[in-house]
């Protein structure tokens, strides 16, 4: 049966933009506590400071060379930045810092001045390899999402914590996010796109009360950080966020990641039973599909065309750069998101890479041929008519 075959990306972007003068800000803000256990606060300061190329800092008369995602501060900046009261409460953050891995650092001197480099810097952020001065107070840099989600885990997030938590879950504009079309709203990414949260949820993921939560978000609010839009009954609140388009579009050159750009297509496809398939090295042992994905029910898709779709998939995949679809170890996950009764089937594919690499997300539309002929005939007869 010949089929259009629509192949549409789900991009779950892995970094989101940050810019240094929005820290500063918040930095002085001195409402907003930054006492807590979690670290997301301290480390995205550390990488608001952090270098983008390579130049040089005179520190009490010597220069130091300081490379990307590194810097070199007094233990009283480090300290005036976390604000602590002691010098050595700083350096104690700057302990735990390293010894979860996210940082390195090193004494210089005579102990008064702190070396520190940010562990996987060039995963997020572009370095160059010419010399030039480096603005601290301006640009922005990317942060990984993924350090967002392990650092407020870590324990109680504070006040400060929370507000970058927010900031950097901020969806605007996106169709596959409800309401963000209104305006940024802050979007978990659970994968429903219904930015619907509720105190529970927000207490659970913070490690704090939900007498807490109202409480901070209700005192941002007051600040005009946000804007809570709540509904009745159980069904939550949505969360909006304010000046986060001043802040977020006041630069217009991004840095395009190729892995960050969604594909969509359409596709004339032909699936026929028993017929020689066509060499492909994806082996079935590659391709993991949901019991309930096939059926043998009229207008179903059996097991043999959906494996024989995904193998065409992937050899379109892999012929437009994404080089997961070469390697023999790569695994498709393929589950139903429709009824087979509705006409147009739909399915959401998973390409997961063995070496740990962020996995591709998928929406494949099939829509039989025949169908969206008989829709074209007809409106064409009401047209005509």
């Amino acid at each position: 049966m010949l089929y259009h075959l629509e192949i549409k990306q789900i991009v779950d972007y892995p970094r989101c933009r940050v810019y240094r003068d929005f820290l500063r800000n918040i930095m002085q803000d001195r409402s907003i506590r930054t006492n807590g256990e979690s670290y997301l606060f301290y480390f995205m300061v550390l990488c608001s400071y952090a270098n983008y190329r390579t130049s040089y800092r005179k520190m009490e008369g010597i220069s130091y060379l300081v490379g990307p995602g590194e810097w070199v501060c007094t233990t009283a900046e480090l300290s005036e930045w976390f604000r602590t009261r002691f010098q050595h409460q700083a350096v104690s953050i700057m302990d735990y810092l390293q010894e979860q891995h996210y940082i390195t650092y090193s004494r210089l001197g005579r102990g008064n001045l702190i070396k520190f480099v940010i562990t996987g810097w060039n995963k997020s952020n572009t370095s160059f390899d010419y010399n030039y001065p480096c603005l601290k107070d301006m640009g922005f840099f990317f942060f990984p999402v993924a350090a967002v989600h392990e650092l407020i885990s870590m324990g109680k997030c504070s006040e400060m914590d929370i507000v970058l938590d927010l900031w950097i879950h901020a969806i605007y504009n996106d169709e596959q996010v409800q309401g963000s079309d209104i305006g940024p709203v802050v979007y978990f990414r659970n994968n429903t796109g219904n930015p619907l949260t509720n105190y529970t949820d927000l207490a659970e993921r913070w490690g704090i009360s939900k007498a807490s939560v109202s409480r901070i978000l209700n005192k941002l609010q007051e600040k005009e950080y946000l804007s809570l839009v709540s509904f009745t009954g159980r069904h939550g609140s949505v969360i909006y966020l304010c000046n986060y388009l001043s802040t977020m579009f006041s630069v217009s050159d991004v840095m395009i990641d190729k892995e960050e750009v969604s594909m969509a297509f359409q596709i004339p496809v032909q699936l026929m039973e028993n017929v020689f398939q066509e060499d492909s090295t994806i082996k079935d042992e590659q391709i993991m599909i949901e019991e309930d994905s096939v059926s043998n029910e009229e207008g179903s898709v059996s097991d043999f065309n959906i494996r024989a779709m995904v193998r065409k998939v992937a050899k379109i995949l892999s012929a437009q750069g994404v080089s997961c679809c070469e390697c023999p170890r790569t695994q498709y996950k393929l589950y139903s998101l429709s009824d087979c009764k509705e006409g147009n089937l739909k399915y959401s594919l998973s390409i997961n890479c063995p070496d740990g690499k962020i996995p591709y997300q998928f929406e494949l539309t099939l829509t039989p041929a025949e169908m969206e002929q008989s829709h074209e005939e007809k409106g064409g007869k009401e047209r005509y008519e």
